[in-house]
């Protein structure tokens, strides 16, 4: 029996949930009007996390600067982020998918994958649950979303990147030379812009060009695993499976595109402490410590760039993550370029509570063992309030001053189809 499966995507979902909510109080619908979620409408800093089908026929785009979508469209209307609302929609969508399929995978927080095999007895039905899927969201909770079938999650996903919004599309082996191959090479799966211009200038433009090389001329430019990777979902190769249960992570990641670019030190430290808060607070929710951290920082031109290191002892705290994250920020940036994004990455986890190393040679003074054992004390009654109360109930002293929106961690497996 050959597998279905639905990938199912909120359209442009925070401007979305933000329509909702307002048509839903009687106001008019941001979607028909030239609008973009992001930053502070007030300042008209920040970047666009969203944008309308209106925004879009101006050149808006989804990432870029407030700055510059304003000169594409000077009558942008702006509406600040709401994460809690984002929170609930996400829950509310995701909680009608369930009804469909025992088997539910959450991609992201406006995605997810739903394993149809055995329910839907053949394509032509497959297609009839999907509309009724889709139909049901809208009707009930005001917003629309995209389905994609596929007989993997790989073409399932290509599928509901097809035209928007509010649609069903399939993408079955047989459509595949006809439907993904035409597309440019960077509208597959897992390309990223640097790999697609890569394979631009070998002479790959289109998904089927790739499709049809031999892998042995792509590992040369791109190494084993990642040409096996590219050449396989190429050809629509696909065999990971939907999963309700979230695989264990492998590491933590948290980071924010500030409104303001930061040019000093001080200012970088700021937004440190309060990425290190929200991080490790997800760690020991999950039961973890980790011995590696890496610090990235991306400037103006969107180069990027990462310091890491790692530690016989693992961390668990906000200041062993704040100060190992500072040691590295300064190791790499020294405030001449301003820099638009920092983040915080832990890694090589360990469970909490588990055996600790001892070594002869790094061995703590007992100061330090001191001050250790009052910051985990801190930090257990600190996760017990915000897990009561929300995570915003109680901030570090020197983050008071921020209003970063830090608190959604990423918790992460391997890099594969299925997370």
């Amino acid at each position: 029996m050959n597998r279905i499966i639905f990938h199912i995507d909120v359209n442009s979902a925070f401007l979305s949930w933000e329509a909702a909510k307002r048509v839903k109080n009687g106001e008019s619908d941001i979607r028909k009007i030239a609008s973009c979620i992001g930053g502070d409408p007030t300042t008209r800093r920040g970047v666009v996390l969203a944008k309308s089908n209106e925004a879009k026929k101006y050149g808006v785009k989804t990432g870029e600067p407030l700055a510059f979508s304003l000169r594409k469209c000077p009558h942008l209307q702006i509406y600040r982020p709401d994460f809690k609302l984002y929170s609930s929609c996400s829950k509310a969508f995701k909680n009608i998918c369930k009804l469909y399929s025992p088997t539910m995978e959450e991609f992201s927080i406006d995605e997810c994958f739903l394993d149809m095999t055995g329910i839907a007895s053949n394509f032509s039905q497959a297609v009839n649950i999907a509309h009724k899927i889709k139909d049901r969201i809208k009707n009930e909770l005001g917003f629309t979303v995209n389905v994609g079938i596929g007989e993997n999650k790989l073409c399932a996903k290509m599928a509901s990147d097809f035209e928007k919004p509010d649609k069903v599309h399939t993408l079955f082996q047989s459509e595949v030379p006809t439907k993904m191959w035409p597309l440019p090479v960077g509208d597959l799966f897992f390309v990223g812009g640097a790999s697609a211009k890569k394979l631009n200038s070998i002479g790959m433009y289109k998904i089927g060009q790739l499709a049809n090389a031999k892998l042995e001329f792509l590992v040369k430019h791109f190494g084993n695993k990642r040409s096996l990777y590219m050449h396989n979902f190429a050809n629509a190769v696909d065999d990971s499976p939907v999963v309700s249960e979230r695989p264990e992570p492998k590491g933590y990641s948290n980071s924010v595109t500030l409104e303001e670019n930061l040019s000093s030190i001080k200012g970088a430290d700021t937004v440190l402490l309060a990425l290190a808060d929200a991080v490790t607070g997800h760690m020991r929710k999950d039961g973890n410590k980790a011995h590696s951290i890496s610090v990235g920082i991306r400037f103006l031109n969107f180069q990027n760039q990462t310091h890491q290191m790692s530690f016989s002892e693992p961390l668990s705290t906000t200041n062993e993550v704040y100060e190992a994250a500072k040691k590295l920020l300064k190791e790499m940036w020294k405030g001449r370029r301003p820099i638009r994004l920092i983040s915080i990455a832990l890694t090589n986890l360990t469970k909490l509570g588990g055996c600790k190393q001892l070594s002869f040679f790094d061995k703590p003074s007992k100061q330090a063992e001191t001050i250790k054992k009052s910051d985990e004390k801190v930090e257990v009654v600190i996760d017990s309030l915000r897990k009561k109360y929300g995570f915003d109930v109680i901030k570090r002293c020197g983050a008071m001053n921020t209003n970063l929106k830090v608190g959604n961690v990423h918790g992460y497996a391997d890099i594969d189809l299925t997370r």
